[in-house]
């Protein structure tokens, strides 16, 4: 029962941390394409 209960919370875990790192990319990637259309509104280039 115990190894059941530390396999199903190890792999909890470890789709926790995945989702936090794709969160972080996608923010990164809105980020990055927020940055780029306010330098091309302002005049420059991405």
């Amino acid at each position: 029962m115990l190894q059941k209960v530390a396999s199903v919370a190890l792999i909890c875990a470890t789709l926790a941390i995945a989702a936090c790192n794709t969160v972080h990319g996608a923010a990164a990637d809105v980020n990055s394409v927020a940055n780029c259309t306010e330098n091309t509104i302002n005049g420059g280039k991405c």
